[in-house]
């Protein structure tokens, strides 16, 4: 059996893990709380966290937030509850009636309704708590309301959780993938210097030259395979948030991949300004149309088509091409790092995977179709 001792040290460390008690009061909180009180209607509200010794008022709205001793905090006495507790009356509760914000030594509670607040892990850390200083009732429409608002503060303080950890794991692979990728392309550029320098000496030798060029490919293809992969890492860390004219953006990239778009035709049309980072986006945009340059049919040069449209409270652009196409059980898989489906066509497999974090980073999706001729059409969204 579970002691108390135990209950307790679950709830600080769970308390303690969402960082709460050392931070100024949280707006989204702030928010919730005013919520709460107008939903109650009533002057009070607060969101408590109960640690092992105290109540820490983390969010308040009608008084001032304030901390207290455990054993004077009313939302103690019900914490276990296991369910929502509306008094209409405190001062006749015999719970709460000798309670010192009862009776008028911390305060004149009369009204009061608490909720627990419940983590994932089954652990209630404390409470969401309205009050009033004269007696009233709940209808069971506001009752149900504060048990969703109080998922609600737990659903903020999750998130907020998830994106710290998911911000320190991308700081981490940053650092690593940076530090890989300075240790790699020292060595393979000293690699490439001196099978160079063989190439010269043996240039008269067709047997070596093959062989010296087929060494001098690979270590290109690792030296992109590296950039592609800090690319990957660097994906989020830092976006800006600026208008970005994604018809400009395609006429750059157009001209960076004049090579492989020499044979090409492109078509282009209505492409919308967006709100993002303006780098991360021509790299999702360059990645899409080199790869729609990649992929075309035997004997058939390549065909890009490029357009925007507006889709909901989304701008969609499609990047189209008449290629040989990817079968449906593959196009989620193309997306995951090093996944590749034609190895004859050259590339890393980090291209799309890198597509989709940036696009997600900007709070939108990517995917692929296939196209009326039978090739692929990526696609993604952004907010409009």
């Amino acid at each position: 059996m579970t002691s108390m001792l135990e209950i307790d040290s679950a709830r600080v460390a769970e308390i303690g893990k969402y960082q709460v008690l050392v931070d100024p009061p949280r707006a989204d909180l702030l928010a919730l709380v005013e919520v709460a009180a107008q939903v109650a209607q009533v002057p009070m509200a607060t969101i408590n966290l109960i640690t092992d010794t105290a109540q820490h008022q983390v969010a308040a709205y009608g008084f001032d937030a304030a901390v207290c001793a455990r054993e004077d905090s009313m939302c103690n006495l019900v914490l276990d509850a296991g369910a929502p507790v509306v008094v209409p009356d405190a001062s006749r509760d015999d719970r709460f009636r000798d309670n010192p914000f009862v009776t008028g030594i911390l305060g004149s509670v009369r009204f009061y309704a608490t909720h627990q607040l419940r983590t994932p892990e089954g652990v209630v850390i404390g409470t969401l708590c309205v009050f009033d200083t004269v007696p009233r009732e709940l209808s069971a429409e506001q009752e149900h309301a504060l048990v969703a608002l109080a998922d609600r503060v737990v659903d903020l303080l999750e998130l907020e959780l998830r994106t710290r950890e998911l911000r320190r794991s991308n700081e981490a692979l940053t650092a690593f993938a940076g530090q890989v990728s300075h240790d790699l392309r020292n060595p393979l550029t000293a690699v490439s210097m001196s099978l160079a320098m063989i190439g010269e000496e043996t240039a008269e030798d067709p047997g070596l030259t093959f062989l010296v060029q087929r060494a001098l490919g690979g270590a290109q293809r690792m030296q992109t395979l590296i950039d592609d992969l800090l690319a990957y890492a660097r994906v989020g860390a830092e976006l800006q948030r600026v208008p970005v004219d994604l018809h400009a953006v395609l006429a750059d990239v157009r001209e960076d991949l004049a090579g492989p778009l020499a044979a090409a035709t492109v078509v282009v049309g209505e492409l919308p300004t967006v709100t993002g980072d303006p780098v991360q986006l021509r790299a999702v945009l360059q990645n899409l149309v080199a790869n729609a340059a990649k992929f075309t049919r035997a004997g058939h040069p390549a065909h890009v088509e490029v357009d925007g449209t507006l889709v909901g409270t989304s701008w969609r652009i499609e990047v189209c091409d008449r290629g040989p196409g990817i079968p449906e059980d593959q196009r989620e898989r193309v997306f995951q790092p090093l996944a590749r489906i034609d190895d004859d066509v050259e590339g890393s497999g980090i291209g799309l995977s890198t597509c989709r974090r940036i696009v997600e980073a900007h709070g939108g999706r990517i995917g692929l179709t296939n196209t009326a001729y039978g090739g692929t059409c990526a696609w993604f969204e952004l907010p409009a």
